[in-house]
């Protein structure tokens, strides 16, 4: 049986699964994938590496004592083991009171993130990627090292009270870090496409390799306020932390940046600059994702913050009917409406400012007001008279995604991003940023 499963495949194991049930409820997940790798350093490929990976999870509920097992042996003989099992669990756990039951049938609007071309990736394709980029740093007497991994895979659900759900996805993300061969320069980039033809391995070369030579003789500034210019991987390590935060039990519980004193939430307010528009939409073309839940619930289009105000908070089913409001699934994708100038305008239009091109090591300071702290790195420029004059040495930086929100001065043109902490694939425009708060400055590179 090949790991990635038809629509049709998938449906038929799934209702073999629940054909073994004696549970009250039962809901089964079924997951496949297939995933290709190939890593390089010093300007030479390292390993090559390649996953198959096939588990069915199954959960069993009596009243609300429920039991979950997993296997990754699909025999028909293995299979019903695995509902005895969760079965076996289920009677022996105590009562859930959060227990909801599961969903009936539910309707789904169409999706699709797989790509034929994608899916059909060789490890002569990724040689082919690899070797490009190879081949302009090696010319360049420079040091790169990088990585490139391909994904095709399906997610399937079915539950005993008759919904089932499919979605079938590819992607692959290429990240490169280009160094001089003393080590003072350093430049990355990152990216990730559903389609792979969209993969350009020379363009992203020649940018890590600009950024490497041009941050050659950094030099020191004094921390302190500047205007910034994030581009768009800078910002998406700091934008997730909001994104991550809007849970509306923690908002209620007094445990979250959305959090009011009394219990209340800022469900409604203004919390950003006007401009500010983060929406969820599984059919957006650079960007698709599942059209459903993980409990099966469907998913449209959502705004999230409109105009700056938050208009709608994730609440789980328990949460909704605790609270008496309709259920709100955890998106599975996230967009931020960018505005119309490019990254030269930005610049140029900035008298005195500083461009940062990645930022990591991100970790919380105060989630009451989603202060951060972490480190500029792999490339930081000092704009003066709109035009990058030199490079700079590292900065710690510590501030807020939401106090940067209200420093906006300009939006550019979004695109498609992956976050260099969570592998998150994100829909981030470039900003320019007032009052940017650098407290220390950094010997990393």
């Amino acid at each position: 049986m090949s790991i990635i499963l038809t629509e049709s495949e998938a449906k038929a194991l799934l209702t073999k699964v629940l054909s073994f049930s004696k549970a009250d409820e039962c809901e089964v997940n079924l997951l496949g994938e297939e995933r290709g790798n190939l890593r390089y350093a010093r300007n030479e490929v390292s390993t090559s590496g390649a996953l198959t990976n096939q588990n069915l999870t199954v959960q069993s509920a009596f009243g609300k004592k429920v039991g979950v097992a997993t296997i990754d042996e699909f025999d028909d003989a293995s299979l019903e083991k695995v509902v005895r099992r969760s079965e076996e669990l289920a009677r022996l756990a105590p009562e859930n009171p959060e227990y909801v039951g599961v969903l009936g049938p539910q309707t789904y609007i169409p999706s699709n993130g797989y790509v034929e071309a994608t899916a059909n990736v060789s490890p002569d394709t990724r040689a082919e990627v690899v070797n490009k980029s190879l081949q302009l740093s090696r010319e360049q007497k420079l040091v790169a090292a990088g990585f490139l991994e391909d994904q095709k895979g399906y997610n399937a659900m079915m539950n005993s009270k008759g919904l089932f759900a499919y979605y079938k996805s590819t992607n692959v993300n290429f990240s490169l870090t280009v160094r001089t061969e003393d080590g003072t320069g350093s430049g990355y980039v990152v990216k990730g496409y559903n389609d792979v033809s969209k993969l350009d391995s020379v363009a992203i070369t020649k940018t890590a390799i600009q950024k490497s030579l041009g941050s050659k003789g950094a030099r020191a500034l004094e921390p302190g306020k500047y205007t910034v210019i994030l581009e768009p991987t800078a910002a998406a390590v700091l934008l997730e932390n909001i994104y991550f935060d809007m849970d509306a039990r923690s908002a209620d519980e007094g445990r979250s940046f959305f959090s009011k004193p009394g219990g209340k939430t800022k469900l409604g307010e203004k919390i950003v600059d006007e401009r500010v528009n983060f929406f969820s939409d599984p059919t957006y073309p650079e960007l698709p994702a599942a059209s459903w839940s993980g409990d099966g619930q469907p998913q449209g289009k959502m705004m999230w913050i409109e105009r700056g105000v938050v208009k709608n908070l994730a609440y789980s089913r328990y949460w909704a009917k605790e609270k008496g409001v309709k259920p709100v699934p955890y998106p599975n994708n996230m967009i931020m409406a960018g505005g119309t100038a490019t990254l030269e305008e930005m610049i140029k239009s900035t008298q005195r400012g500083i461009l940062v091109t990645k930022l990591w090591y991100i970790r919380p300071v105060d989630p009451q007001t989603l202060l951060l702290t972490g480190l500029t790195r792999d490339g930081t420029f000092y704009i003066e008279d709109g035009k990058i004059k030199y490079p700079i040495k590292n900065f710690r930086f510590n501030e807020s995604p939401i106090i940067m929100l209200n420093n906006l001065e300009m939006l550019g043109k979004a695109e498609r991003v992956v976050s260099t902490e969570s592998n998150q694939n994100y829909i981030v425009p470039p900003m320019k940023i007032r009052e940017f708060t650098f407290s220390s400055l950094s010997d990393a590179v």
